[in-house]
């Protein structure tokens, strides 16, 4: 089992910072082999420039810039987002992480004829796991649709393998949270952790 854990929050104080690390732990006393991206730590540029739009769909000349990161999506076999929802979606930083590293001849195959359509890049990508913290309610969350739960959960998981296994844990409320409820979410995300490399 290979992981590639994408983590995007700015504050290594948050709350997020503690289910990355509950997650890397999981994974080393497992003996799990794994490559953390700390966005932030590591000042990935989310812009996708003029440049990169007008290459986007040169391959291989479109993963130039971003190869260490096409590298690591060529390298698991399981992908692990955690990051903060904000205005119901995700992050600037991994948005941009996205559409920078998400290119033609990665992640997906362009139409090779008219009225063709996308076909799967990443399909040795067997797991996918997501881990998220909303400020809103849940009921508040999918009643705007939660378009960050589904960028991941199906858009980018309709890249995968065809029987990928997924699982998501998102904790609510986080501007009311309480530490028995972080607490709480935190069994609840190893748990998820568990059963995602257990089989």
């Amino acid at each position: 089992m290979k992981v590639l854990v994408v983590y995007s929050h700015p504050r290594e104080s948050s709350f997020n910072a503690s289910i990355r690390d509950l997650i890397v732990d999981r994974l080393t006393t497992e003996g799990i082999e794994y490559r953390l991206r700390d966005l932030y730590a590591e000042d990935f540029d989310p812009r996708l420039s003029a440049h990169d739009h007008e290459i986007y769909e040169s391959v291989p000349e479109n993963r130039s810039l971003v190869d260490r990161d096409c590298c690591d999506l060529e390298w698991c076999d399981t992908l692990i987002f955690i990051y903060p929802t904000w205005w119901y979606g995700l992050p600037a930083m991994l948005k941009g992480w996205l559409d920078r590293v998400m290119v033609p001849g990665v992640s997906f195959i362009m139409p090779e004829t008219f009225g063709g359509t996308i076909k799967p890049g990443l399909t040795h990508i067997t797991k996918l796991g997501v881990f998220t913290t909303c400020g809103a309610s849940r009921w508040l969350t999918f009643f705007v649709g939660a378009p960050g739960k589904r960028t991941l959960m199906r858009g980018v998981r309709l890249l995968l393998a065809k029987r990928c296994k997924t699982t998501f844990a998102a904790h609510f409320l986080m501007d009311s949270s309480t530490p028995k409820s972080r607490a709480a979410h935190l069994e609840r995300v190893k748990a998820r952790i568990d059963h995602l490399i257990a089989s």
